[in-house]
């Protein structure tokens, strides 16, 4: 499906992943939005611009529900775009968007890993940042063997406020085997970094696959500074796995007024 589409705009429902991120940060507080694109990526471009040809012909056809949902789309945000012109790794998107940033702290949001939460997952790390002013990951708990697809932490208890959710990282190490990984406590797609992380990332060779690492960037700024793991309240979908995608495609739907009870009873008539 994604040999002709960017899987950031496979849809979940009827909305395309990148914009459960996207309204994520708006609802954190987010005002300024930095898309790292890359060869493909246009269709992310042409969602959040206008679509003077699709608004007219919705005018005409008297379709207003349809055509205030659109409109919300391209007044959502105000997006810049950085073009990664090679695929060299998280850290290198991200070292990609240090002129636009400047010297302040940023969030970090993976289009992949849908949160569902009450509280926003970024909101609730924003007040984490607020209160230990240094870089926070978000986290979760992963048990088995499955850890061994994350980078996991060396934690150290930080902060009673936060009900043993906060960890202060002693180290970290990416995709370790089950019995030498330090914890199971591991770092998912959320991230709020301080502006140090750019010199950190700088100064970091070249990781696995010949990508730069952000996990690698993170170890050398905590030479430098404090970093937190903050293991968020919510679900999380990780949407680049097939059966995370499909739980995540039943779940949002039975959560829609409109979609939600009749998918329900659709459900409970399946021979399973």
């Amino acid at each position: 499906m994604t040999k002709a589409q960017p899987k950031e705009m496979l849809p979940l429902v009827d909305k395309p992943i990148i914009q459960y991120g996207v309204e994520e940060a708006l609802a954190a507080g987010c005002d300024q939005i930095i898309i790292i694109t890359g060869r493909g990526k246009q269709a992310i471009e042409d969602h959040f611009d206008v679509s003077y040809e699709l608004e007219k012909m919705l005018e005409e056809r008297k379709k207003t529900d349809l055509l205030k949902i659109v409109r919300q789309i391209s007044d959502m945000i105000h997006v810049a775009y950085v073009r990664q012109k090679e695929a060299l790794g998280l850290g290198h998107a991200v070292l990609m968007a240090r002129e636009l940033v400047g010297n302040e702290p940023f969030a970090v949001l993976l289009a992949d890993d849908v949160i569902d939460g009450q509280v926003p997952c970024l909101k609730q790390m924003m007040d984490v940042f607020e209160q230990t002013q240094s870089s926070v990951v978000a986290a979760q708990v992963i048990d088995g063997p499955a850890i061994s697809a994350y980078g996991v932490v060396d934690p150290k208890p930080a902060d009673a406020r936060f009900n043993g959710r906060l960890n202060e990282i002693k180290n970290m190490v990416e995709k370790p085997k089950l019995e030498q990984a330090p914890s199971n406590i591991a770092i998912i797609g959320r991230y709020i970094l301080t502006p140090g992380i750019f010199d950190a990332l700088a100064e970091t060779q070249l990781g696995a696959g010949g990508e730069l690492q952000l996990t690698d960037g993170m170890r050398g700024l905590l030479k430098k500074e404090k970093i937190h793991s903050y293991i968020f309240e919510g679900r999380r979908h990780d949407t680049g796995d097939k059966l995370g995608f499909l739980k995540a495609t039943v779940e949002f739907a039975l959560k829609r007024e409109d979609l939600g009870e009749p998918l329900r009873q659709y459900l409970k008539g399946l021979n399973l």
